[in-house]
C-alpha cells in the first residue's frame, strides 16, 4: 500500500466525488419517490449508502479525511437503528482498515527522528501496526531496558494531508449535514483545523499525556501509560494492553457496558479537576478496558490512549456549567437565564423567555435528574430529532443561542462522550460524577468558606 499523503491529485479526486455521488444518490431516490417508493424508506437507503461511501473514502485516506471521520463515528447513535448498523460496520473498517506506511518509509522516519542506531533503543520492533490513526501509526516493540513500548511514528506529510483535506470537506460540509440530525459539520471541520497544529505536535502530546499519566499513577480506575521518549514525529510510550472500547460496544456483557460508561464519564469529569486539561478526541478507538479494577481481576480498569488533542483549562471546568445544570435541575428559569446572558450563551440583541429556556434544557440533562441513568440510542435519537426538527420549539430556541468559543471544545467532548456512552447502552451513576468533580454543582457550603478562614 502507498504512504500518506498519496498524490494530491489523487486525494483531492476522491474527496471530490463525494459531493458528485451524494449528488447522484439524490436524483436516484427522486426517481424511486416519483413510482411510488416511500419517502421514508428512500431517505434511509440513501443516507445509507451516503454513508458507506463517505467512509470508505475517509478510512482511505486517513489524514485528515479519517479525522473527521473519527469524530463523526461518536455520533452515530443519533442515527436511525435502521441506518445506524451499516453506518457502525463502515465506521469499524474506518478504524481497522486503514493502509499502513511501508516498512522502509517507517525506517527512514525512525533513522531521521532517533539517529542512525535506532535499532539499539529496542530489544524487539515489530514493523507490522499494531494501529492506525489519522495522522500517525502505532508499532509494538520493546525498549532497551525491557519495558513493553508502544512507538508513534508520524505519517511523512501528515500537516499538509490534514489541512488539505479538511478544506476540502469544508467546501461541501452542507451535503454531509444530513448524516447526523442536529448536527452542524462546518463548525466541526473548522475546529479540527485550528486543532491541526496541536495535534502534529508531539511534544505538546508528550507533555499531556505524562501529566495525565503521573496524576493517575496507582489510580484504582484509571490507566494512563507512561511516556518513555519523544522526539519529533515520533512518540515513545508503555504499551497496555486491554479489550479495545469497539470490542466492548460490539460485544461486552452489561457488566463491562456499565463499567466502561461509569469509568469515561469519571474521567471527563476528573480530568479537568486533576491535571487542568481535558482529554478532547474521546471516540472509543482511545480507550480500553483493562482487567484488575478495585474488586480484583474480575473488575475493570480504564485505560486511556492518545493525548494528541486536549483542551487547556487550568482552573478545571468552568464553574458556570456545574452553576447552570444545578439551577435548571431545581427549577429557577430566571437564574439561568441571567447566567447564561452574563456568559455569551445569549447575546445581547436576542431577548428570549427564561422559562422556554428552561424546557430546552430540562430534557438534556435527565441523566443527571436520576441517581443511576441508562444512555440508550434510542434517547440520544429523541434529542437529536427534538433539535433538529424545523417545526419544533426546541429547533426555534437552539438557533437562536450561542457556543462562546471557551466552550466549543468542551461543548464537543461532552457530547461525544455522550454519544459513546449511548453506543455501550451503559447504566451510569452520572450525578454521582458531577457533584464530586463538577465546580459548582454542588453549592458551596458557607461553613467551608468560615472554616478555612479561621485556619487562616
Amino acid at each position: 500500500m502507498s504512504d500518506l499523503p498519496r498524490k494530491a491529485v489523487t486525494r483531492t479526486a476522491k474527496l471530490a466525488a463525494l459531493p458528485l455521488g451524494i449528488a447522484g444518490r439524490a436524483t436516484w431516490g427522486f426517481g424511486k419517490r416519483i413510482v411510488g417508493e416511500s419517502a421514508e424508506l428512500v431517505g434511509r437507503e440513501l443516507q445509507q449508502r451516503t454513508a458507506e461511501q463517505l467512509f470508505k473514502v475517509l478510512g482511505e485516506l486517513k489524514g485528515g479525511a479519517m479525522k473527521f471521520g473519527q469524530a463523526l463515528s461518536v455520533f452515530e447513535s443519533a442515527l436511525p437503528e435502521e441506518v445506524a448498523g451499516p453506518y457502525r460496520a463502515a465506521l469499524t473498517k474506518l478504524q481497522e482498515a486503514a493502509p499502513p506506511m511501508l516498512t522502509r518509509t517507517v525506517h527512514a522516519v525512525l533513522e531521521e527522528r532517533l539517529g542512525e542506531g535506532w535499532q539499539e533503543l529496542f530489544l524487539e520492533f515489530e514493523d507490522k501496526p499494531a494501529a492506525a490513526a489519522s495522522i500517525g501509526q502505532v508499532h509494538r516493540g520493546v525498549w532497551h531496558d525491557g519495558r513493553e513500548v508502544a512507538v508513534k511514528v508520524q505519517y511523512p506529510g501528515a500537516g499538509e494531508a490534514l489541512l488539505s483535506d479538511l478544506n476540502q470537506l469544508s467546501r461541501f460540509s452542507r451535503l454531509l449535514g444530513p448524516l447526523i440530525p442536529g448536527m452542524d459539520i462546518k463548525p466541526l471541520i473548522a475546529e479540527l483545523k485550528d486543532r491541526v497544529s496541536e495535534e502534529l505536535d508531539y511534544d505538546l502530546e508528550a507533555q499531556a499525556q505524562q501529566a495525565h499519566a503521573e496524576e493517575f499513577t496507582d489510580d484504582p480506575d484509571v490507566v494512563v501509560p507512561a511516556v518513555v521518549h519523544q522526539s519529533d514525529q515520533v512518540l515513545v510510550t508503555e504499551w497496555i494492553d486491554g479489550i479495545p472500547m469497539s470490542e466492548i460496544i460490539a460485544d461486552g456483557t452489561q457488566e463491562q457496558r456499565d463499567r466502561a460508561g461509569q469509568l469515561l464519564a469519571r474521567f471527563l469529569f476528573s480530568g479537568p479537576a486533576r491535571t487542568g486539561l481535558l482529554h478532547a478526541d474521546p471516540h472509543p478507538g482511545n480507550f480500553r478496558l483493562l482487567p484488575g479494577g478495585p474488586e480484583g481481576e474480575d473488575d475493570w480498569r480504564l485505560g486511556v490512549l492518545d493525548f494528541g488533542t486536549v483542551d487547556r483549562l487550568p482552573g478545571g471546568l468552568p464553574a458556570t456549567i456545574g452553576e447552570s445544570l444545578r439551577m435548571t435541575l431545581d427549577g429557577e428559569a430566571e437564574a439561568v437565564y441571567a447566567l447564561l446572558c452574563a456568559e455569551g450563551f445569549v447575546k445581547e440583541t436576542i431577548e428570549l423567555d427564561p422559562d422556554a429556556v428552561l424546557d430546552y434544557l430540562l430534557p438534556i440533562i435527565e441523566p443527571a435528574q436520576v441517581e443511576e441513568f441508562t444512555f440508550t440510542r434510542g434517547w440520544m435519537r429523541s434529542q437529536a430529532t427534538r433539535v433538529a426538527d424545523p417545526r419544533s420549539p426546541a429547533y426555534q430556541l437552539a438557533k437562536q443561542l450561542n457556543l462562546p468559543p471557551a466552550y466549543l471544545l468542551i461543548h464537543r467532548v461532552t457530547l461525544s462522550t455522550i454519544g459513546v456512552l449511548c453506543q455501550l447502552g451503559a447504566a451510569v451513576r452520572l450525578r454521582e460524577e458531577l457533584e464530586e468533580w463538577l465546580p459548582g454543582f454542588v453549592p458551596e457550603d458557607p461553613a467551608d468558606g468560615d472554616e478555612s478562614a479561621a485556619e487562616a
